[in-house]
């Protein structure tokens, strides 16, 4: 494993930053996407932190089976993907679930892709720039270079999909917001 390499060039808090710090092996490549969301924390976050429902955001995604847990770190679920992509299924491990301060974590345990050992952790925080109450979303992720590719066409394919989970993520979570409102939605989304 190569030295502690953060994966963002973007500026966070402290706190939000250690989340986002990596250990690269030399076939591995990581990077991270920031995408804004005109919603408040608890309705971003109530949509992000259903390991169970990955597809309610991520278009990518064609179902989920929680093969074994309720939900709190230590799950696993299927996920099957569209068709069209390297991709048929990907099992995955809930490795953090932090309601106090926004952060979710996975890796890849298996299934039929060329994502090996991908690890994704997502942080949401306050977005103190806009005028209206609003979340910034960071997410970061560790994955091996498949064998044929670069580091660069690597980091580019993943952060094609991650930057449209997020845009999809803002879509999601705005009109969740515009419709019931911060405590309603996050309510809505917690109890399925």
């Amino acid at each position: 494993m190569g030295a502690r390499e953060r994966c963002t060039a973007h500026e966070l808090p402290e706190a939000a930053a250690k989340h986002h710090e990596h250990a690269v092996g030399a076939r591995q490549c990581c990077s991270a996407v920031v995408a804004r969301v005109a919603a408040p924390v608890a309705v971003v976050w109530a949509v992000v932190r259903r390991f169970d429902k990955p597809q309610a955001y991520k278009h990518f995604v064609r179902s989920c089976r929680l093969v074994c847990g309720d939900g709190g770190v230590g799950t696993l679920r299927e996920v099957r993907v569209v068709s069209g992509l390297p991709a048929v299924t990907s099992t995955e491990r809930l490795e953090i679930l932090d309601d106090e301060h926004h952060v979710l974590s996975f890796r890849v345990v298996g299934g039929e892709h060329r994502l090996a050992n991908y690890r994704s952790v997502t942080t949401l925080h306050p977005d103190t720039a806009g005028a209206a109450e609003g979340t910034v979303v960071v997410e970061s992720y560790l994955v091996d270079v498949p064998p044929g590719n670069t580091r660069d066409d690597t980091r580019l394919f993943v952060d094609t999909i991650v930057r449209c989970n997020l845009q999809s993520l803002a879509r999601t979570a705005e009109a969740l917001h515009r419709r019931g409102g911060t405590t309603a939605v996050a309510a809505r989304m917690a109890n399925p």
